[in-house]
């Protein structure tokens, strides 16, 4: 379908740099623009229907998500640099100058390199579960958590299968392996999976992934350390992290917020690492606020 307007509501389909870029609205009030995580998961896991009661979300669909925008190197070659220009194209074809940014988990990595290297585009960013490195120190802080979430869960039944998802994550090659990996892990992303399965199982169910490497063209990683360049960023920032997130979580969140000049930090005591979904409440309020005020 076309569409006129670049931010009437439903999905926008366009062609940039010989590859297909979808993005999806929904809402209305102040554009903010969403980048989702993995990388290589599927946008729809990050909707957010509070959200959209108070402001136009603009649900990026990473290229390399779908078959038509695989770069030619696919699965490699998706820097951040790369998901930073295809945004550049974007956020310039809504025509309505600045918007706010949100970035969850990968997204975050991108959403702050964004504002690093092209912050004229932003009103302000939301850092939403992410950290200011991944590396060996990020790891080990994952690993930490990881233990402590499998003592926690113990004597579950299902906590077996969801270590040796963790397990297969450096041997994963494929689409299937990305996507039997993410279902397989995800409920450690929770502060209580088992406790509420009924609440969150469909959301399992229904997530759908890419396998993207990580490594850039000449496969080499595409690694990250913003703490010496965070300092300098003069945007207004919202760090959002879940106290129980095993991937990104509160020792991050802090750090980012204490590099930032211009942030506030939000913890949802009761979140992991999908806060919007099990604090919807709080995680809408928050981010409404946000940008109510940075547009101000």
């Amino acid at each position: 379908m076309t569409h006129q307007d670049p931010l009437s509501p439903g999905t926008h389909t366009y062609r940039v740099a010989g590859l297909t870029q979808r993005y999806h609205v929904h809402g209305s009030g102040p554009v903010c623009v969403v980048h989702s995580g993995g990388p290589g998961i599927s946008w729809a896991y990050l909707r957010m229907p509070m959200l959209e009661e108070h402001l136009t979300v603009v649900y990026v669909e990473p290229i390399g998500t779908a078959w038509d925008s695989r770069l030619p190197s696919h699965p490699h070659g998706y820097t951040r640099e790369r998901y930073s220009g295809f945004l550049a194209a974007l956020i310039s074809r809504l025509g309505v100058g600045k918007v706010h940014l949100l970035g969850h988990s990968h997204g975050a990595f991108v959403a702050a390199y964004h504002a690093l290297h092209r912050s004229e585009q932003l009103a302000g960013i939301m850092l939403y579960e992410g950290a200011p490195v991944t590396g060996p120190e990020h790891a080990a802080e994952a690993g930490r958590m990881l233990e402590a979430f499998a003592a926690k869960h113990a004597d579950h039944p299902e906590l077996p299968g969801v270590l040796a998802a963790f397990a297969a994550m450096p041997g994963i090659c494929n689409d299937e392996q990305t996507e039997a990996v993410a279902k397989g892990v995800l409920p450690s992303y929770f502060a209580d999976f088992w406790g509420e399965e009924e609440r969150y199982g469909p959301l399992r169910a229904a997530i759908r992934a890419t396998y993207i490497s990580g490594l850039d063209e000449d496969l080499a990683p595409d690694t990250i350390d913003d703490r010496a360049t965070l300092k300098n960023l003069t945007i207004p920032a919202l760090v959002i992290v879940g106290r129980h997130d095993v991937i990104c979580g509160v020792r991050w969140a802090r750090e980012l917020d204490d590099l930032l000049p211009a942030s506030d930090l939000l913890i949802l005591e009761n979140s992991g690492h999908l806060g919007h979904v099990e604090e919807p409440e709080l995680f809408a309020s928050a981010v409404r606020q946000f940008v109510t005020e940075t547009n101000r």
